[in-house]
């Protein structure tokens, strides 16, 4: 009987070796969660990001029955937050709210500590969302026609304000410099409400700036908008032009998605996303995104893949050929 015994002890081993214990996996993910999940916003509290990413916690939580916790790790442009989620356990316990500045990273500092796309498992994109091209009232364009007429003849310096360099505001400015062969300068300000601000006080030209700050001072009259930069009108905004009605290909299009780390077992990611779309198809999930100027998404995690790709790859081609650096 001992030798009986030994011998069940070797088989068991080369069983665990060699993966014979696999039908567990299912069962695990099937479980999952059995303990509470740590969302990590690359944000401090309040603010969109934040937002977003609480109203996908809470929902989430309730519909796993386990608590999903927020934490905001507010540092260099999401980087830290984006290294913690990497050197976490594939385990599902810790998923990443990223968004465009993500992609935008790889283009602007030569030695990211990690790849944006391929140390990540992605999961889906939640929303994407335009930004809104607006100029001070008193300034001659009427419409975006005027506005490229205006911009390529410009008389004296030509500047263009931004939340700041690396921003959604900042890049879009920079790719209209290239497409409309314009040569503005950027002044990069600490937020869309400073340069705002200025904008409305005519201390610079133009500004693409978030729908959300931007569309209230439009329709108050206080600036006025020229166009979207979404490849076509947004709905709802039908009377505001995009850009690429004047400029074939242009779209600046900013996202929010949820990421895992890398090598995410298949059941999970499954799971999670199915959950994650669930919720966003929900009429007041649908509501609050577009109350807040984004659209839902809720793509595959190879279709979120791809689009991370093609973003980096837009974005490292417009800061190689604008010449645009973080300082």
């Amino acid at each position: 009987m001992k030798t009986c015994r030994s011998a069940f002890g070797v088989v068991s081993i080369f069983a665990v070796a060699l993966g014979w214990v696999a039908p567990m996996a299912p069962l695990q993910a099937a479980e999952y969660p059995t303990r509470p999940i740590r969302l990590i916003i690359p944000a401090a509290p309040g603010g969109t990001t934040d937002g977003l990413g609480r109203i996908f916690g809470a929902r989430l939580s309730e519909v796993f029955g386990q608590q999903v916790v927020v934490d905001n790790r507010p540092s260099a442009s999401g980087i830290l937050a984006a290294e913690i989620t990497r050197a976490a356990a594939p385990d599902g316990y810790t998923i990443f709210l990223p968004y465009t500045q993500h992609t935008v990273n790889a283009a602007l500092i030569k030695k990211l500590p990690y790849h944006p796309v391929n140390d990540f498992t992605p999961i889906t994109q939640l929303t994407e969302a335009g930004l809104l091209l607006v100029i001070n009232p008193s300034s001659p364009p009427r419409n975006l026609k005027e506005f490229l007429d205006w911009t390529r003849n410009f008389k004296g310096a030509l500047n263009f304000g931004s939340a700041g360099i690396g921003s959604g505001g900042h890049l879009a400015g920079e790719l209209y410099n290239i497409m409309a062969g314009v040569k503005a300068q950027h002044i990069p300000y600490k937020g869309t409400g400073p340069a705002l601000i200025d904008l409305m006080g005519g201390q610079f030209q133009y500004n693409f700036a978030g729908l959300l700050g931007a569309l209230p001072l439009a329709r108050s009259g206080k600036l006025r908008a020229i166009a979207v930069t979404t490849p076509k009108r947004i709905p709802g905004l039908d009377d505001i032009p995009a850009m690429a009605e004047v400029l074939p290909g242009f779209s600046v299009v900013g996202w929010y998605g949820i990421m895992a780390p890398p090598r995410l077992p298949k059941p999970l990611v499954t799971r999670l996303h199915t959950e994650l779309v669930k919720i966003l198809r929900e009429p007041e999930t649908d509501k609050r995104i577009r109350a807040a100027g984004g659209t839902p998404v809720g793509n595959s995690p190879e279709e979120f893949r791809q689009f991370l790709l093609a973003d980096m790859a837009k974005w490292a081609d417009v800061v190689k050929k604008s010449g645009a650096k973080v300082e």
